[in-house]
């Protein structure tokens, strides 16, 4: 199915989409694809309106910050159950600006999801419906898994960083 699903998503996408699919990996024998955050929703909803492909599962959504700490992200895994096919979505942007087309109008189930997301990582999805805060306190004014902060406290005089090879 990767290559089957690799060839369509090209095919018919590469020529409407310049260059959407950036890179394709297989992973745990399903493929992984790479694509613009400007084409992102588009790429979403072909591949769940495709009659053959019929990605009409969205799994999961969430997002992630690179290990390079400059860029977020959101990573997308669809399901096609009847083929038991399934798919992941990778997009990535600039921190200064966390800002993706949400994918509610295509699975409604993504509403809490992006919520979760935009509520960790302060990724904001555009058209989304109600995107607040889900799990964290609507006065907090930073998104804890970003990594911007350090992970213990600077200040401590008890610990000795030689013993945990540091």
């Amino acid at each position: 199915m990767s290559q089957e699903l690799l060839d369509k998503v090209k095919a018919v996408l590469d020529e409407n989409v310049t260059g959407s699919v950036e890179t394709a990996e297989l992973l745990y024998d399903f493929p992984v694809l790479t694509v613009k955050r400007e084409n992102a929703h588009q790429v979403l909803k072909f591949l769940k309106e495709d009659k053959e492909l019929n990605f009409h599962f969205l799994t999961d959504l969430t997002g992630m910050q690179t290990a390079d700490e400059k860029q977020l992200g959101v990573v997308y895994h669809l399901h096609n159950m009847p083929k038991n096919y399934r798919v992941r979505i990778k997009t990535f942007f600039p921190m200064d600006k966390p800002e993706i087309p949400t994918a509610t109008d295509l699975w409604p189930a993504a509403n809490w999801m992006e919520r979760e997301t935009y509520d960790f990582y302060g990724i904001r999805f555009k058209g989304h419906p109600n995107l607040k805060r889900i799990l964290n306190v609507d006065e907090m004014d930073i998104f804890p898994m970003r990594k911007e902060y350090p992970l213990e406290d600077q200040t401590r005089e008890d610990k000795d960083d030689r013993m945990f090879g540091r």
